[in-house]
């Protein structure tokens, strides 16, 4: 993987980490005394983020550093983990009444897949 292209993947996953903890980007640039331009630049892949900012993105968005800064996004198990990790802060965000509607309706599905 190119420089470049490991510099839009950081980009991309950073600004889906911080959709997925639910801030803006003017929220996270308070949470981390950065401008929010800054936080723009790093977002479209215009400024390169430093492995203290990178930390710091981590703790704040509830992600792990390694997954922010993974160098080959094709690397299955690593990309199905990171899937896994979403999955499971949006599952923990959800009501019980809520979950356990989607549970029913995964079991439909299963056996949906099952019968064809």
């Amino acid at each position: 993987m190119s420089k470049e292209d490991r510099k839009a993947v950081i980009a991309a996953r950073l600004r889906a980490a911080r959709e997925d903890a639910g801030l803006s980007q003017g929220q996270a640039a308070r949470e981390l005394d950065m401008h929010r331009p800054t936080i723009s630049e790093i977002e479209a892949g215009r400024r390169s983020v430093t492995a203290e900012e990178l930390a710091e993105f981590a703790r704040l968005y509830g992600v792990e550093t390694w997954w922010l800064s993974c160098a080959d996004p094709e690397d299955r198990a690593e990309v199905d983990m990171a899937k896994y990790d979403l999955a499971a802060r949006h599952l923990s965000k959800m009501k019980p009444d809520d979950f356990e509607r989607l549970m029913k309706l995964l079991s439909v599905m299963r056996v949906r897949e099952a019968e064809q």
